[in-house]
């Protein structure tokens, strides 16, 4: 990827763990970090909003754009429901001297560490139990008893890929969370 050498900042987590919740915290106390906005081949949920939660591709539009090779990485996270990161988007944000900052789920957070390492700072965001995030994920009411069923089943999986990142952030007290987040963001940058 030509694009000038940045900083990225990748919040993984299996799904209800906080990682949004933390990513939107972070970018109204710390200067220059952006967001970068993903795409996806789901349908929106609840009040999401194109542009601005993801970039909501049609099946075959997201397919075309992986053709064009328009994705650092991407994958299929769930059958017919693909994720992936814009290049654009990244080039954009280093364009105007921006960390980019990823809400992007475990194999996606992997990927991008490997590809950029030092120049990235992986934080997994873990909820206390696999308990806790089934009630996360059905106090929010956005998915359906069989999705959360599903994204249940895969949190066991990605709750052992913690180790695959710099720091684990156990989030079982939200004002704690966001403040050792910001920390480990804060003297990142400064590096």
């Amino acid at each position: 990827m030509s694009t000038p050498k940045g900083k990225l900042i990748i919040f993984s987590a299996p799904s209800g763990s906080g990682k949004s919740t933390l990513v939107q915290y972070l970018l109204t106390q710390v200067p220059g970090f952006a967001f970068s906005i993903s795409a996806t081949s789901r349908a929106p949920r609840g009040a999401e909003k194109d542009g601005v939660d993801y970039y909501f591709l049609s099946l075959e539009e997201f397919q075309q754009r992986v053709a064009e090779e328009a994705f650092l990485e991407w994958e299929e996270v769930y059958p017919g429901q693909c994720y992936g990161t814009l290049k654009s988007e990244v080039e954009k944000s280093w364009s105007v001297g921006n960390a980019v900052g990823f809400d992007i789920d475990v194999v996606g957070g992997k990927n991008l560490k490997a590809h950029f390492g030092d120049q990235a700072l992986a934080l997994f965001i873990q909820a206390p139990s696999v308990e806790e995030l089934e009630r996360r994920l059905v106090a929010r009411g956005t998915d359906s008893p069989e999705k959360i069923k599903l994204r249940i089943e895969k949190a066991s999986w990605e709750m052992n890929q913690s180790e695959y990142f710099d720091h684990i952030i156990i989030n079982d007290d939200l004002d704690r969370a966001k403040a050792e987040a910001k920390k480990l963001l804060v003297d990142f940058l400064a590096k």
